[in-house]
């Protein structure tokens, strides 16, 4: 059975970095390939080939966006984030069987806004405007593109019958359409999203639901 692999790149960073913890881009780029790699080999069916790994990200921001709490602008192209990252790809690009897809981020709309949760702290009076900190701001940037890229390359391989099975890395409910469409077409799907919970009414969307490491589903 040939099988591809898709890989939601913002949500496998945001996910291991949650459960793993951080690691060097060499080290989350050999984590990557090495787990994506582990759904090759499944019990009671034998190992399957490798068509090929698809990584859909986007490359980070490099522009200078304005700080309200520390009143001055941050230039992205300087920060830490912004160097991992530009590493990392770099890593991903010298794997054997990976394809990067890359989408855009909207920067042009990105701006700093307070974390969900401390406005619902502010909002119950638990803390007050002055209690701010730099910590309780995040940049709200939003992705162009990649799902996109997702579904097309999904319907591209079903059409054409280029793979037997397809995993897809994600915790996204927005690849339902292209999940159907690979069903239809007789892809085998299976959903993995690393230990997360999902939908329930997604499960007739798939043929399978699989987390390769424990690690993901021990919080």
């Amino acid at each position: 059975m040939k099988t591809a692999i898709l890989v939601d790149g913002g949500f496998y960073r945001k996910r291991a970095q949650i459960m793993i913890g951080d690691r060097t881009s060499t080290e989350r780029a050999e984590e990557l390939s090495s787990y994506c790699r582990r759904h090759l080999n499944k019990k009671n069916q034998g190992k399957h080939e490798l068509y090929r790994i698809f990584y859909y990200d986007c490359p980070p921001m490099n522009k200078k966006i304005y700080h309200p709490f520390l009143k001055k602008q941050i230039d992205f192209s300087k920060t830490d984030l912004h160097i991992w990252m530009c590493e990392f790809l770099d890593e991903l690009k010298k794997k054997r069987k990976f394809a990067l897809r890359m989408g855009k981020l909207a920067d042009a709309q990105a701006y700093y806004t307070i974390r969900p949760n401390t406005v619902k702290k502010i909002c119950n009076r638990k803390v007050t405007i002055e209690d701010l900190r730099e910590d309780d701001f995040m940049i709200d940037v939003d992705q162009k593109g990649v799902d996109m890229k997702i579904g097309l390359d999904i319907a591209s391989m079903a059409y054409k019958r280029q793979v037997d099975q397809i995993v897809l890395i994600s915790g996204d409910s927005d690849f339902v359409s292209a999940a159907k469409l690979a069903r239809r077409e007789g892809i085998d799907f299976v959903l993995d999203p690393l230990g997360a919970p999902i939908k329930p009414d997604l499960f007739e969307h798939i043929d399978g639901l699989r987390t390769c490491d424990n690690i993901y589903k021990s919080k």
